[in-house]
């Protein structure tokens, strides 16, 4: 299995975490903020330019106030 971000399982992800953002009433730059990370982090992760590990994707959800579990779940049955 490779490490690629253009699977149908990245793609789900990518909209989950947009979604969850939007939701959450969030820019990429408030985001970013939370996360003290450049705005350039988030829009590449949600355009698909740069994969998220584990404990990024924790990180991540926890700024979005989102469940990481659920999102993962989530993708596991797409």
């Amino acid at each position: 299995m490779g490490k690629s971000i253009h699977t149908p399982q990245h793609q789900k992800l990518r909209e989950l975490l947009v979604a969850a953002r939007k939701k959450a009433g969030l820019t990429q730059a408030q985001v970013a903020e939370l996360l003290g990370r450049p705005q350039s982090f988030v829009a590449k992760y949600e355009g698909g330019e740069r994969r998220l590990d584990v404990i990024e994707l924790i990180e991540v959800t926890q700024a979005l106030g989102a469940d990481p579990a659920r999102l993962v779940r989530a993708v596991a049955a797409s």
